[in-house]
């Protein structure tokens, strides 16, 4: 029988409940065992799809097509599985197979409440995670905080779900935060308690207790937590501030989290971190630094790209560095002007957005990198921006754009994907999840994969014009990804360039800290190499760079500054 570990938030939002789930998932399995997740989304939305960047930050798609909450993605990384839609459930999918099946008949008539049929629905769906996967343990994450009042009838099916598979095969994780009181000095409990305590009001006892806080959290708090929480003083946990998401594991592991985890569920099997504690400490000990600007439409919310980040982190390891990211808003590119902004970097990544504003700052952008011959990596939008660059720069039609941002265009180089014209809705319906491409050897893309055939995720609606296809290999934009058949580009590159390559897909989805991604290897191994003059590029750490003496370089940072941005 699968068990199951539940994880609940508590106190605030934003604590961490992914990295923990992530973290315990990675322990677990460590341990011999097989891990199933699970994200229960209490928003009434269906999906994040259609959600801002703003609201929800980056959305992630699994290989089946499914767009998902970018804890998922954590979950994937540190785990290394491959999920699928069943892993994220929100409250909108629920409520909607709910009615549907009201509509349907299939209650013969009844009164449809929250308990049982809302809650009945949830456990349903937990019981098809663990049947389909046949793990043996799935762990839960419950979303939002204690206290929600969307969120009570999921904390109300994982309450029954104790009864159902049994006392011992359920077990209860609470997150909270012990805030640090200045004018004191000391770390409170209080608000713990009281979590607790709102949390037992709905009939869930914690097994366990995490405390998230800045700082130590000695035996002694840990001992009132206890007193005060009916929780045994060693399933009390204090996680400090790490400095960087990698090493929750680790630390887990090391406060003894791991073996109450296992004791809880019966595994006997010794724990095996070697290999992933060598990739921490490798990550905390690069022996140089590299600057890389991300040129984004949704860089004030860092966790809009944050598959970007975790796949660079994952590249910095192969090349035995650290990333230091310039974040920068398109528009302010087009206010200050390429050189002004992009001066310092040794790399150019414009990931993934929706819409026009700030389109025109990243074909600037592109056109920068491709003049001075720096490292460029396009994510979705960011090749379709390249093509559109090239389009304008080099075949000379002023007007090339796509039909997604100027539908007046004669020159649509990009334009609708076949059939998605006429779509009336929005959710769901770009092209999604994995497909396959075929790579031309000798170039770039080739080389990086070292493979013919891959599978990569999607997550657009317009696509390279193929009318333009050939004036644009025959100038230098060669198309060295397509679709088997031919019909579709994938990866544009520019010919001769050291690293100037788009993908239609989002590669980021598919790198490990193991696995690093391909082509964000080969970027980052290119920003290395390439050398630039004033620039604070890849240089030893703890060396100086006379960047700052040069007037470029200081108006760019004080554009960086005025943006909000922080290397």
């Amino acid at each position: 029988m699968t068990q199951y570990v539940f994880v609940t938030g508590g106190v605030v939002s934003s604590l961490g409940k992914g990295i923990v789930v992530a973290s315990v998932g990675r322990m677990l399995k460590s341990r011999g065992a097989t891990i199933a997740v699970m994200k229960l989304d209490p928003y009434l939305n269906v999906d994040p799809g259609t959600m801002s960047p703003y609201q929800h930050g980056e959305v992630y798609v699994t290989g089946d097509g499914s767009e998902t909450d970018l804890d998922l993605g954590h979950y994937e990384r540190f785990i290394d599985l491959e999920l699928t839609s069943i892993s994220n459930v929100t409250a909108g999918q629920i409520y909607s197979d709910v009615i549907a099946r009201e509509r349907n008949g299939r209650y013969l008539g009844g009164t449809i409440q929250t308990v049982p049929h809302v809650t009945n629905l949830i456990k349903e769906r937990i019981h098809q995670l663990a049947d389909e996967t046949g793990a043996d343990v799935a762990v839960i994450e419950v979303g939002g905080t204690v206290g929600d009042i969307e969120g009570l009838p999921f904390l109300e099916a994982i309450r029954q779900m104790r009864n159902d598979v049994g006392r011992d095969n359920a077990t209860y994780v609470h997150l909270t935060l012990l805030p640090y009181l200045g004018s004191t000095g000391e770390l409170k409990t209080k608000p713990t308690q009281h979590s607790v305590q709102a949390l037992r009001g709905i009939g869930i006892q914690p097994d366990a207790i995490i405390c998230r806080s800045d700082f130590d959290v000695d035996l002694g708090l840990r001992e009132k937590i206890s007193l005060y929480c009916d929780v045994p003083t060693e399933a009390v946990i204090g996680l400090e501030t790490l400095d960087t998401v990698y090493a929750v594991p680790l630390s887990l592991e090391e406060s003894g989290f791991g073996d109450f985890l296992a004791d809880r569920l019966g595994i006997t099997a010794n724990p095996d971190l070697s290999e992933w504690s060598g990739m921490v400490d490798k990550l905390r000990d690069p022996k140089r630094t590299v600057r890389v600007a991300i040129v984004g439409k949704y860089v004030e919310l860092p966790d809009s790209y944050l598959s970007v980040i975790e796949a660079l982190r994952h590249a910095a390891l192969v090349h035995d560095c650290e990333v230091v990211i310039d974040w920068i808003k398109a528009e302010d590119i087009e206010e200050f002007g390429a050189d002004q902004v992009l001066n310092r970097a040794s790399g150019i990544i414009v990931p993934g957005g929706v819409g026009e504003r700030g389109v025109e700052g990243m074909v600037t952008a592109a056109r920068y990198a491709r003049e001075r011959g720096i490292p460029y990596l396009g994510l979705c939008l960011g090749m379709q921006v390249m093509v559109i660059e090239f389009a304008r720069s080099v075949l000379g039609l002023e007007d090339a754009n796509s039909a997604e941002f100027d539908p007046g265009s004669q020159n649509h180089v990009i334009a609708y994907m076949p059939g998605q014209e006429e779509l009336g809705e929005t959710g769901g319906t770009m092209r999604l999840g994995l497909y396959p491409c075929t790579l031309t050897a000798g170039t770039i893309a080739g080389n990086a994969y070292g493979a013919e055939y891959v599978n990569e995720r999607h997550r657009h609606r317009y696509e390279m014009n193929n009318d333009y296809r050939e004036r644009l290999n025959n100038s230098g934009l060669i198309s060295s990804g397509t679709a088997p058949d031919g019909s579709l580009v994938e990866i544009s590159e520019v010919e001769g360039h050291p690293f100037m390559v788009g993908s239609q897909f989002h590669p980021e989805f598919a790198s490990r800290p193991d696995r690093p991604h391909p082509l964000f290897r080969e970027f980052l191994g290119a920003a290395v190499d390439t050398l630039r003059e004033g620039a604070q590029h890849a240089m030893p750490l703890g060396e100086s760079s006379d960047a700052s003496n040069d007037e470029s370089a200081l108006a760019s940072s004080e554009i960086i500054a005025r943006s909000g941005i922080s290397g």
